[in-house]
C-alpha cells in the first residue's frame, strides 16, 4: 500500500511516500542528493524493483521546498544526517515499519547522509547503497560503519569513482564498489539504472 505522510522532523514537516508491501521484511529509506526530491525518477524506478522484491520502502524529502531553494542548503551534509535521522526514528515508531529491518539508500549528497546515519545507529541499520553518491563527504564516520555497504558509481563518472574509491579504503564493513560500465553520474544510458536496481535489490534482499 502506498500513501503520502508527513514527518515531523524538530521545526520540519518532510513530505514523504511510503510503499509497504504485503509481508515486508524490510523497509528502505531514500536519501536524496541535492537538488533532487521524493518524485525522482531514477530512485523512484529503484523503489518500484525493491517493492516488487517484498521490501518496503519510504522516498522523502530531506529538506523543505523552501530551504531547497538555496544552493548552499543542499550541500548541508549536518543537516541532511540529522533530518535522516529524525526520519528513521519516526519509522521505528511507524506501526507499518517498526520492527522491520531497516536499509538506507543515498543518491550524491545523500549517501553521505546514509553513511553518517549508519555510523551513528550501528546495528540499527542493516545494509546502505549508494547511487553516484559522495560518501567521501562522511569520510571521518566511515570508519564506524557496521552495516555492509555496497557502493556502485557509473564507469564513465570518472571523478566520482576516484572519490568512492577513497571512502571505500576507509570503510571496515562488509563492503562492495559495482562500477556500471559506460554510465555516467546520473545513469540515464540504456539498461544502466536497470543495473542499479538489480544490483540494490540483491544487496538488499541479502541483508534485510
Amino acid at each position: 500500500m502506498e500513501r503520502e505522510i508527513k514527518i515531523p522532523v524538530l521545526a520540519a514537516a518532510l513530505k514523504g511516500i511510503l510503499s509497504v508491501p504485503e509481508g515486508a521484511s524490510g523497509v528502505v529509506v531514500f536519501a536524496h542528493g541535492s537538488g533532487s526530491s521524493r518524485f525522482s525518477r531514477r530512485n523512484v524506478f529503484v523503489a518500484k524493483e525493491l517493492e516488487k522484491a517484498g521490501i518496503a520502502t519510504l522516498l522523502t524529502d530531506l529538506l523543505t521546498e523552501k530551504e531547497d531553494e538555496v544552493y548552499e542548503t543542499r550541500f548541508n551534509i549536518g543537516l541532511l544526517t540529522e533530518r535522516l535521522g529524525g526520519v528513521v526514528r519516526f519509522l521505528g515508531e511507524e506501526p507499518e515499519t517498526k520492527g522491520l529491518f531497516l536499509g538506507l539508500f543515498g543518491a550524491s549528497t545523500g549517501a553521505a547522509g546514509a553513511l553518517n546515519i549508519a555510523a551513528e545507529f550501528g546495528s540499527k541499520v542493516s545494509a546502505v547503497v549508494s547511487r553516484g553518491g559522495r560518501p567521501d563527504l562522511a569520510m571521518e564516520n566511515l570508519r564506524k560503519v557496521t552495516a555492509p555497504t555496497l557502493l556502485i558509481v557509473g564507469g564513465n563518472d570518472v571523478d566520482v569513482i576516484e572519490l568512492n574509491k577513497q571512502a571505500f579504503a576507509a570503510l571496515h564493513c562488509e563492503k562492495k564498489l559495482e562500477i556500471v560500465p559506460g554510465a555516467t553520474h546520473l545513469f540515464e544510458e540504456p539498461g544502466a539504472l536497470e543495473q542499479v536496481a538489480a544490483l540494490s535489490v540483491r544487496w538488499f534482499k541479502k541483508y534485510t
